[in-house]
């Protein structure tokens, strides 16, 4: 995977704050909590934002094991505090969403700009998930969202400022999800998950200590 060019194209690359991890199917919790457990110790990030962040980050992170066709991912992120914004990048190298999508015999022929614009909706899946990742990342970043990305191809899905395209890019072999985020903006997390899971109880239990709760109220 070509590290350098991903750097060079969404991050800073002389940042110190910057870090990097690769994760397997054996150690994607451990790279997901550690990610996540960084974040959560920054006191100035919104809590509910962190809330719905953790579960569409793991779902990322899963979306590479699940549909990639590829053993490994890299995770990038990046926290900006004086100006509030959160970024992370999630890169494989494996097939691409078209070839991912199209192994679902109601997708066999989309196209590449298609299959970019329709992995963000609701159940839209290769039948290996339930299609509801990139779906509940998209809805974070409609509400919290500088910018969301998922590229593949030669072709990158964006939705910025409320509003969503498919343009053509350099080529990328595998997918590419990049979002950045306000850090500073109170959300509904109930909103982001369209209300199937308690995300915020999930994150608390998860990654607050009894006094971080207490101090919630």
């Amino acid at each position: 995977m070509n590290l350098s060019a991903l750097i060079k194209n969404y991050f800073v690359a002389t940042d110190e704050n910057l870090t990097i991890d690769v994760f397997d199917e054996k150690n994607i919790y451990d790279v997901y909590q550690r990610v996540v457990d960084v974040l959560t110790k920054h006191i100035d990030i919104e809590t509910t934002v962190l809330q719905a962040m953790s579960y569409c980050f793991y779902e990322i992170l899963d979306n590479v094991l699940t549909h990639s066709g590829k053993e490994l991912g890299t995770v990038i992120t990046h926290y900006n505090a004086s100006e509030h914004v959160l970024s992370f990048l999630v890169g494989d190298d494996g097939m691409g969403v078209q070839a991912s999508l199209s192994g679902n015999d109601t997708y066999a022929n989309i196209s590449e700009p298609d299959a970019l614009r329709m992995c963000i909706k609701d159940t839209i899946t290769d039948g290996k998930g339930m299609g509801f990742g990139l779906y509940s990342t998209s809805l974070l970043a409609r509400n919290a969202g500088l910018r969301f990305e998922v590229r593949s191809g030669n072709h990158t899905m964006v939705v910025q400022d409320g509003a969503e395209q498919t343009v053509e890019s350099e080529f990328w072999q595998g997918t590419v999800v990049y979002l950045q985020l306000r850090t500073n903006k109170e959300i509904d997390p109930a909103e982001v998950v369209a209300n199937r899971t308690d995300v915020a109880a999930q994150y608390n239990e998860m990654f607050l200590n009894k006094n971080d709760l207490e101090e919630l109220w």
